[in-house]
């Protein structure tokens, strides 16, 4: 039965708690690369303390914040999908939390709350100075300290943590999968780069990689050697996916073959710049309010996440 499985998570989750004490590294806890094993957050069962709102944490002997996107009618019983939101340079957690640089109505987290149908607890961390430099690893340290401290009181479903980020956020998510491809089951890097450190780098995660073949910013090339490191990782077979040209104002979109079963690596190339919300046809240059409806880069990441 499910409540009797679930009750079984917890307790595990709890002997692991017990064991790993207070420290602050979530590597400590049930690895992701456990696929299909599910296991429940010590927060199972408890009473919440966290809502909906922002929050502040001592980490790396610094104050750092993240603002928190609870379920409505959260239920303590029931382990949730944990998905984090990364800014990119000169963004802040409002921005990704209310979608409010696109278009609020649908492009809070990147898009993916309005689908998530209330399976989904949002975190959207702020970085210092408005980025993610990741000084001797302090921002991944950091969000090491966001999961003990969610998960200690929410109910999480530890082997569905994911990260998606844009630009800098983009190369946060991949230093992410680089350090933490044990904690996180996937993440999706739009637009990124190697610009927040690459500590590891060695071991699997399922990766998910957009971006436009005339970004000006962190050009294409940098998207495609993350990309290509997570080829090797997940045991693909190598190819040089197809790309739409430019102008054609459309997205290609290539699942690679031959991976390890349960790491995916998934290409979505697009006629485009440096672009969150990338539409096809004449929305391609259209104001960011129509983006933030036309774009298709939100659902094709729900469902790389979900499939897990």
């Amino acid at each position: 039965m499910r409540w009797r499985t679930f009750c079984r998570s917890v307790a595990v989750a709890t002997l692991l708690v017990a064991a790993v004490g207070t420290g602050h590294s979530a590597s400590a806890t049930t690895s992701a690369t456990d696929v299909g094993i599910t296991a429940a957050s010590a927060g199972c069962g408890k009473a919440p303390t966290l809502g909906n709102g922002t929050y502040t944490i001592q980490s790396s002997g610094k104050n750092r914040s993240f603002i928190l996107k609870v379920p409505d009618n959260y239920n303590n019983r029931t382990p949730y999908r944990l998905v984090f939101g990364f800014h990119w340079r000169g963004g802040t957690a409002t921005d990704v939390a209310t979608g409010r640089t696109v278009n609020p109505q649908y492009w809070q987290y990147y898009g993916l709350l309005r689908l998530s149908g209330n399976s989904t607890i949002f975190v959207a961390p702020q970085g210092l100075g408005n980025g993610w430099g990741n000084a001797g690893g302090e921002d991944v340290t950091f969000v090491d300290n966001v999961i003990n401290r969610i998960e200690n009181d929410l109910c999480v479903e530890t082997t569905k943590r994911f990260a998606v980020g844009f630009s800098w956020g983009g190369g946060m998510s991949y230093a992410l999968a680089c350090a933490r491809p044990n904690v996180f089951r996937a993440v999706a890097a739009y637009s990124g780069a190697q610009i927040s450190g690459c500590s590891g780098g060695t071991q699997p995660i399922a990766y998910f990689a957009a971006h436009g073949v005339s970004d000006g910013v962190l050009g294409i090339s940098a998207g495609r050697s993350l990309r290509d490191q997570f080829v090797r990782n997940n045991g693909c077979a190598a190819q040089n996916p197809r790309e739409p040209a430019r102008d054609s104002r459309t997205h290609i979109i290539t699942t690679y073959s031959g991976c390890r079963a349960g790491y995916p690596v998934v290409w979505a190339a697009y006629d485009g710049g440096h672009d969150a919300s990338p539409c096809d046809g004449a929305n391609r240059d259209a104001p960011a309010n129509i983006k933030g409806q036309c774009t298709w880069l939100p659902g094709e990441t729900w469902r790389f996440f979900t499939q897990f």
